[in-house]
C-alpha cells in the first residue's frame, strides 16, 4: 500500500474521559465473566502477598488476577473455562508453545529417574555439544535462570579482567541483577539509584555505567578509561518497549569493546525470537559471552551461558588462583537432571528451522494485519518487529532509545488495549504492546487478535 494512497495521519489523542469510561466498562465486563478467578483471588489474599505467589502476577490491568487452569500450544484456559489466544507466552518462557510435546515427554521420563543429584547427568556431554553447535560458542555453564546467569557472568568478567565497572544500556532488562537495576539521570548522564528497587543498600550505581542505546559516542566515552569489565546488553531493548539496533551499531559497538579490552556479553533471553541461534548467530556477531534463559529449555527453569575458548582459559586461571571456598557462582539445583533432559529435547526439537519458519509465518500475518489497519485509519502508530516478536507502539516512528519510548508513553491507552483484548479472548504481555508468536500460533489465533483489535479501534472512535 503506497503512502500517497493512505488517509492523512490522525495524531489527536484519545480523549481521557472516553478512555476512562471504556476502561471502567471493560473492568466490569471482566468481573462479570470471571467469577472463578474473582473467588480465587479473594482466597489467595489470605496467604499470598498481594494475593499471588509472585507479586509480578498482579502487573496486569484486569481488576483481579486471571487464574489459569491449563495451557497448551498457543492457548491457555482460565479458571472460568475461557480460552485465550496467547501472545504473551509467559513473557517468552513459552516462546515455543506451552508444554511442547518433546520437552514434556523428556521431563516425564526423567522425573521417574531422578530430579537432582548435584552431579552431572550422563547426557551432559551431548548437551554441551548441542549448545556449541546451535549457538556457536565452544564452552558452556548452566544456571537456573537468566538472572542467575547474568549475575555469574558479571562476577566472572570482573574476576578475569580485574576491572570494577560494568556497562549497560538505558532501558535494558537483565532480570533481578542488582548491578543492572540502576537508572541514567537524563540531565547529567550519571548513573543513579532506581527508586523502585526495594531494600537497596549497596552502591551499585557507583560500579555500573549507563549509556543510551544506539549511541556509539556515549559508548566509546564510557569505555575510554579502561575500567569497564563488561558491556552487558540485549541485542535490542525488549522490556522498555521494543527498540532495535540502528544499522551498523553492533559491528561498531563490538569493535569498541575489543579496542578497550571490555568483554561483550549478549543477553538473548528475549531476542531468541530473532532466528535459530538467536540474534548474534543470525546477524553474525561474535560476543565474548552469551546468555539465554526462559525459553532455552522449553520453559522449564534453566539458563545457559556460553563463552569463547580465550575467556574459558582466563576463567580457569582466575579460579585456580583463588583460595578454596565458595566462588559466589552457582546454586545447588543448577544443571539438575530434569533441566538437562528438557534442554536436550529443546535443542533437538525446538531450536530448529521448522520452529522458526512457523513462528515467522504467524508473525508475518500479524504484522501485515496490524499495519493494514493502522494505515487504513491513518493512525500514526508503529509496529516494530524482531523475528517472531513485535510491538505496537503509540508513536510515529521506530524508537531509537529509551528516552524515545518515555516521550511517547501512553500507559492508560496500553492498559485499555490489554484489558479490551483479554475480554475478547486474546492475551498480551502486561507491559507495553508486545506480541510473540510461537510455532503453534495459527491463522485462527492471529485472526482473533486482529478482530479484537478492530473492535478496540472502533470503541476508541478510530
Amino acid at each position: 500500500m503506497m503512502r500517497d494512497t493512505l488517509p492523512p495521519l490522525r495524531d489527536e489523542p484519545v480523549p481521557a474521559e472516553r478512555l476512562a469510561a471504556l476502561q471502567a466498562q471493560e473492568r466490569e465486563r471482566f468481573l462479570t465473566t470471571h467469577p472463578a478467578s474473582h473467588a480465587l483471588a479473594a482466597r489467595c489474599q489470605h496467604h499470598y502477598l498481594f494475593g499471588v505467589p509472585l507479586h509480578w502476577m498482579r502487573d496486569w490491568p484486569n481488576p483481579v488476577t486471571l487464574f489459569v487452569r491449563s495451557a497448551q500450544g498457543a492457548e491457555l484456559t482460565c479458571a472460568d473455562g475461557h480460552r485465550y489466544a496467547d501472545f504473551c507466552l509467559g513473557d517468552t518462557g513459552a516462546m515455543f508453545g506451552h508444554s511442547p510435546p518433546a520437552v514434556a515427554q523428556a521431563i516425564a521420563a526423567q522425573a521417574a529417574q531422578g530430579l537432582t543429584c548435584m552431579l552431572p547427568d550422563a547426557r551432559a556431554a551431548r548437551v554441551g555439544e548441542a549448545l556449541a553447535e546451535r549457538f556457536g560458542l565452544p564452552c558452556w555453564q548452566l544456571a537456573m535462570t537468566a538472572s542467575d546467569a547474568n549475575r555469574f557472568v558479571l562476577r566472572w568478567a570482573r574476576a578475569i579482567t580485574g576491572r570494577p565497572q560494568v556497562l549497560v544500556f538505558d532501558g535494558c532488562y537483565h532480570g533481578a541483577v542488582d548491578d543492572t537495576l540502576v537508572d541514567r539521570d537524563p540531565a547529567t548522564g550519571a548513573t543513579v539509584r532506581r527508586r523502585s528497587v526495594l531494600g537497596g543498600v549497596h552502591d551499585h550505581h557507583a560500579y555500573t555505567r549507563v549509556v543510551p542505546f544506539n549511541d556509539l559516542a556515549a559508548l566509546e566515552q564510557a569505555l575510554a578509561d579502561g575500567q569497564v569489565a563488561a558491556l552487558l546488553a540485549e541485542p535490542a531493548l525488549t522490556n522498555f518497549g521494543l527498540v532495535p539496533p540502528q544499522p551498523g551499531f553492533w559491528a561498531a559497538a563490538q569493535a569498541l569493546c575489543r579496542r578497550h579490552g571490555t568483554l561483550l556479553v549478549l543477553d538473548e533471553t528475549h531476542t531468541l525470537s530473532s532466528g535459530v541461534g538467536g540474534y548474534a548467530r543470525t546477524h553474525r556477531l561474535q560476543p565474548d559471552l552469551w546468555v539465554a534463559g526462559k525459553a532455552v529449555a522449553g520453559g522449564l527453569p534453566c539458563a545457559v551461558y556460553g563463552f569463547t575458548a580465550d575467556v574459558a582459559a582466563r576463567m580457569r586461571r582466575a579460579k585456580e588462583a583463588a583460595p578454596d571456598g565458595h566462588s559466589g557462582i552457582g546454586t545447588t539445583l543448577t544443571a539438575n537432571a530434569l533441566a538437562l533432559a528438557a534442554l536436550e529435547a529443546a535443542l533437538a526439537y525446538l531450536h530448529t528451522d521448522d520452529s522458526y519458519t512457523a513462528m515467522n509465518r504467524a508473525a508475518d500475518a500479524l504484522e501485515h494485519g496490524l499495519l493494514e489497519r493502522l494505515h487504513r485509519r491513518g493512525l500514526p502508530w508503529t509496529v516494530t518487529r524482531l523475528g517472531a516478536r513485535m510491538e505496537l507502539q503509540f508513536m510515529p516512528h521506530t524508537p531509537r532509545n529509551a528516552d524515545d519510548v518515555r516521550r511517547h508513553a501512553q500507559p492508560a491507552l496500553e492498559a485499555n488495549l490489554h484489558l479490551f483484548l483479554l475480554n475478547r479472548g486474546v492475551l498480551l504481555t502486561p507491559f507495553h504492546g508486545m506480541m510473540l508468536c510461537s510455532p503453534a500460533t495459527g491463522e485462527a489465533h492471529v485472526a482473533r487478535l486482529l478482530d479484537a483489535f478492530d473492535a478496540w479501534l472502533a470503541a476508541l472512535g478510530r
